[in-house]
């Protein structure tokens, strides 16, 4: 019997110190029920934490120009605000950025269309989906600014060449992201749509699209960027349409006459433009979107 005593208090487990929590430690910054400053009630924004960093750069280039002290290399913020004040009041800027976004949308919903019927061909039969693979692995690579004087041949200088090469650049972006979110579709969801009676054109919008909604908006947020930047470089060259050009032009023709501030004005209002399509048209898509269906944490 004592034995079997001795045995059954060696199997009892340790017993584990005391612990005393004080009264006059809560509030410390470890603590998780410790009220946050207004300060950090601010910081829990992502548009205030994006505010900072901008707010931050700004500092950096004024900072950095006013060392340099040479406005024919590196104006300051200051110079190019001022410059970009007087190209939209008075000068080109405003209409050459609506010449710009015009030929950005007509490549761009041409890009979006053929990546639809595409990426559509490519989950309906196996000859579709031979054709994108093929298909991109062949024009994916190739710059679409190296298409642009074959364009210029076939389509002659003016905004036709501009959609070709806006087309290609956001084409390939699109339909991969969008096959590769197809086939990311478990196969319990697509096998419960086919029972409900899902086929052809209704399986793909009614079951496929919003299940890989996410992968999608990723393309089309990569189509964006490619079509904006390529359109400006195309414009760099190319850009003069029946004696107007777009915001690419206005930056070329600014950097021959050494206007260095309306240069900066120009790749300003580039950057502008993408920080609004980005963070006010895409965001608002993404919030409506899988932001509301619980797909995004």
């Amino acid at each position: 019997m004592a034995d079997i005593a001795q045995r059954t208090v060696r199997l009892e487990p340790p017993r584990r110190p005391e612990r005393e929590v004080k009264l006059e430690t809560l509030g410390t910054v470890v603590d998780a029920a410790r009220p946050l400053s207004p300060a950090e009630r601010l910081l829990q924004y992502t548009g205030v934490r994006r505010l900072i960093v901008v707010v931050v750069l700004c500092v950096a280039w004024q900072l950095y120009a006013m060392y340099l002290n040479n406005n024919l290399l590196f104006p300051t913020l200051a110079e190019t605000g001022e410059a970009l004040y007087d190209a939209l009041v008075q000068g080109p800027l405003i209409e050459r950025t609506l010449v710009s976004l015009q030929t950005l949308l007509m490549g761009y919903a041409a890009g979006l269309a053929l990546a639809g019927i595409f990426t559509t061909l490519a989950v309906s039969t196996r000859a579709g989906t031979d054709l994108l693979s093929t298909l991109t692995a062949m024009f994916n690579p190739l710059p679409a600014i190296a298409l642009l004087p074959l364009a210029l041949l076939w389509f002659g200088l003016g905004a036709k060449s501009l959609v070709f090469v806006i087309i290609h650049s956001v084409l390939w972006a699109v339909a991969l992201n969008t096959h590769s979110g197809f086939t990311s579709v478990s196969p319990t969801l697509r096998m419960a749509g086919q029972n409900c009676g899902l086929r052809g054109i209704s399986y793909v919008t009614q079951l496929l699209v919003p299940a890989a909604f996410p992968s999608i908006l990723t393309g089309l947020k990569i189509g964006w960027a490619f079509a904006w930047r390529t359109l400006i470089a195309a414009e760099l060259v190319f850009g003069v349409s029946s004696r107007s050009g777009g915001l690419g032009w206005f930056i070329f023709e600014n950097k021959n006459t050494l206007d260095i501030p309306n240069v900066f004005a120009g790749l300003l209002t580039v950057i502008i433009i993408g920080l609004v399509i980005e963070n006010v048209i895409f965001r608002t898509i993404e919030k409506q979107t899988i932001g509301r269906w619980g797909m995004q944490s």
